[in-house]
């Protein structure tokens, strides 16, 4: 009997915690841990009611960094809380009155019990405190937060992050073009090897370079700035708003925020997701022939790990800049419709701990959440690209006039105010070393789709 009644009195706090004080013990403290319980349970109910109905709201909570903080500590003081609970209500059923084979259960019992409580209270926790740590590590402080006709405008720059290398020639420039309320999304990248282009008007560089960009490619604007950093007395990264200044000159488009992505960080990313999943269409050379790792990624639908798909957006080898360019579009578009909540959820810790060595950026926090819906919205909608390359774009000698009327078209094609379009060119090639659809003399269709995943 006494066994049942401490068993009784265990299983009380795991249902109802302080039931047990309030049938055995000290009553007073049994009502408050029954009132926050209580509580507690009306607060969780409320907020999922809310957020199946309005998941926005759900977004703005998970990038809050004060409601974060609190959540934190309210969960550690439950789990706190709640074990001193389980060993009171042990005491409560008075275990040395208790045979030896009982008592060694009840202490048993009790101690899963306590355990197993404090620690999914206490992993919640954690969990509140990546994502804080996480969004204060990537939150920048800058950047311009409102939207240039309907659309945000964010610059992905791509670096290198060997010794002494980060960010200072980006490897990749996309433009990500973003429906301020759809999430309709249209990506414009820039070669590297642009020359003879113009910056925006009014800008320190335009005003170092009046008649055009004449001392390295478009990816060598980081590196001038670097060593120019006197020109740029309030900045704490010249060459990435040297970058900016040239990729506004260049498309006409007002950048509102960028993200500088590691690229060496990124495989840590995709393998944090458990991987992607490409069609390849060509064996895809995995390292240079020199590497002692080198090898081929065969063609077909395949999933692929970090390290296999840093290579697939990089590769150059026996291929070239413009076909890497597609296959990068292709690796954004499967991760942005691959990487679903239920996943970002599951593997939350490892994804924190590769997106804060991943990205920098001066998106601020307050402005996390926003992003986050529309990528949401985003998944599932057609992704639009235009890359300004051969044949399309001399990038030795652009045209700046027909460049930005590329990119207008573009924009507008995706927002659905532009006239019908000519009938799609078809390629001649099914597949070409490379990995994409097309060839360097007719274009890449994943450089210039309305539907980037038919194109990939």
């Amino acid at each position: 009997m006494r066994f049942r009644r401490a068993m009784a009195l265990m299983l009380m706090t795991l249902v109802l915690p302080g039931s047990a004080q309030v049938v055995a013990g000290n009553r007073r403290v049994g009502w408050i841990a029954l009132r926050t319980w209580f509580a507690a349970w009306i607060a969780l109910l409320g907020t999922v009611v809310v957020v199946f109905f309005w998941h926005g709201v759900g977004i703005r909570l998970a990038f809050d960094t004060a409601a974060l903080f609190w959540l934190r500590w309210a969960l550690m003081l439950l789990a706190t809380g709640w074990a001193l609970l389980f060993f009171d209500a042990w005491r409560l059923g008075q275990p040395l009155t208790l045979s030896l084979g009982h008592r060694r259960a009840a202490v048993g019992v009790n101690g899963v019990l306590a355990l197993s409580v404090a620690a999914a209270l206490l992993f919640g926790a954690h969990l509140a405190g990546t994502q804080r740590s996480l969004i204060l590590a990537m939150a920048g402080d800058g950047g311009d937060s409102g939207a240039h006709d309907g659309r945000y405008n964010v610059l992905l720059l791509g670096g290198d992050s060997g010794a002494g290398r980060w960010g200072l020639r980006p490897d990749s420039m996309t433009v990500a073009s973003i429906d301020a309320e759809t999430g309709r999304t249209v990506l414009i990248s820039l070669p590297r090897n642009m020359q003879h282009f113009p910056f925006v008007k009014g800008s320190v560089m335009h005003q170092q370079f009046p008649h055009g960009f004449d001392a390295d490619y478009l990816n060598g604007v980081s590196t001038w700035a670097g060593d120019n950093t006197e020109l740029f007395p309030h900045s704490d990264n010249p060459g990435v708003d040297a970058t900016i200044m040239a990729i506004e000159g260049i498309t006409g488009l007002k950048i509102n925020y960028w993200a500088m992505v590691n690229l060496e960080g990124f495989k840590d990313l995709v393998d944090a997701v458990g991987g992607v999943t490409l069609n390849v269409r060509q064996p895809i050379p995995v390292g240079l022939p020199q590497d002692p790792f080198y090898r081929h990624i065969d063609p077909g639908v395949r999933k692929l790990d970090g390290f296999e798909t840093l290579w697939f957006a990089r590769a150059r080898y026996d291929s070239d800049d413009y076909s890497r360019m597609a296959r990068q579009k292709c690796v954004m578009n499967a991760m942005l419709q691959q990487i679903s909540p239920q996943t970002a959820v599951r593997n939350f810790t490892s994804i924190a701990q590769a997106s804060s060595a991943m990205v920098s950026t001066n998106i601020p926090a307050g402005e996390f959440a926003h992003f986050a819906e529309l990528a949401l919205k985003a998944r599932g909608q057609k992704v639009s690209t235009l890359s300004l390359v051969p044949p399309m774009i001399n990038t030795a000698d652009p045209d700046i006039k027909l460049v930005k009327q590329k990119v207008a078209d573009a924009i507008a094609k995706a927002d659905g105010t532009a006239p019908p379009p000519a009938k799609a060119k078809k390629h001649k090639n099914a597949t070409v070393t490379g990995g994409s659809i097309g060839s360097l003399s007719d274009g890449y269709a994943a450089n210039e789709a309305d539907d980037l995943d038919t194109a990939c």
